[in-house]
Formats: structure tokens, sequence, C-alpha cells
């Protein structure tokens, strides 16, 4: 599971995951938001939570546990300790090993991607642009439930702090699923 704010690197590091590891997937709420904003549109809510993402979302989910012996790479911000807590819990009990990948990409890092990104703002509902999401995500830092994983939250804590640490990271994951 990887944890960061927008423009970290998620979705970069579990494309590269996905390459190397066999038999893994991963899980993209930006592409299944990217799907709704494109042929659902009508279906979306107006205001609050996007809860036919999250349908949608569950569903491929389900299916991947149940159908597949695929591992498993869920790509979200996935900053809220609480829900964090409860997806990694609801895995482990499924008999799944939890690895938490951070992302703790310096500041000034984040804003120079977000003003050089090319990124599709279709996903955004509640932002007409990314660093309006990246100035949200950062004031949210450390405030109530939205904080960074601790040892002990998941089985694995990996921390990337730049782009350099992706490899070794990288390694060391499949390294634990080969065992």
């Amino acid at each position: 599971m990887t944890v960061g704010i927008t423009h970290s690197g998620k979705t970069t590091f579990a494309k590269a995951l996905e390459t190397e590891m066999p038999n893994s997937v991963v899980i993209d709420q930006d592409n299944h938001a990217e799907l709704l904003h494109t042929y659902y549109q009508t279906l979306l809510p107006k205001q609050g939570h996007n809860t036919i993402k999250y349908s949608l979302t569950q569903t491929i989910v389900d299916y991947a546990v149940n159908e597949t012996n695929c591992h498993l790479i869920l790509c979200n911000s996935n900053r809220n300790r609480k829900g964090r807590l409860k997806l990694l819990e609801h895995y482990h009990n499924k008999g799944f090993t939890s690895i938490l990948v951070n992302f703790d990409v310096p500041e000034h890092v984040l804003k120079e991607r977000v003003a050089k990104s090319k990124r599709s703002t279709k996903i955004l509902r509640t932002a007409s642009t990314f660093e309006e999401v990246r100035t949200r995500q950062q004031n949210e830092t450390n405030k109530g439930d939205v904080i960074a994983p601790i040892e002990g939250e998941a089985e694995h804590l990996f921390v990337i702090k730049n782009a350099v640490e992706v490899h070794s990271v990288i390694r060391k994951i499949i390294e634990i699923a080969d065992n």
C-alpha cells in the first residue's frame, strides 16, 4: 500500500513494482475516477464522498482477492490512519502480508512536479488544479487522522524520500513476496 500526497511518486512506483514483480496488479483509484469522469459523468455525486468510485474499486479488489492469486498493489494516498489501519487489518485477516511504502518527498520537489505535471485534471472533483490538491494535502498533514505511517502499522514499512531509493525498495518487496 502506498502512502503520500499528490505527485509524490506513488503511481510511478506502483507501475514499476508491477512490472518487476510477477503476478501483481496495481489498484489505483485515479484510474477508476478517470473512467467514471470519462464515461459516467452523470453518476458522479455533486458533493460528498465519491461512493461510486469506492464501489468500483472495491469490486475490482474483491475480484482480484477472490478470483486470482495476484499480489495487490494498492496505489492511493492512504493518508488517513484510521482508514489505512482498517484496510491493513482487512487484508491481514485474508492472509496478505502488509507492506506500507510511505512517500516523504520534500515539499519543493512536490511543488516542482506539480508545476511540470501533464496529468489530466479530469479525475479531480473537489479542486480544479493539482496545486490546489497539493496545498490542501500539505495543510492536512499531521492534523487529526491524516498522519504518516509508523513502525508497527504493517508488517513492513519503507520510506521513500527521493527517486534514488525506489529501485532498492522494489527489490526488498520482491524478496518479501518471494519468501
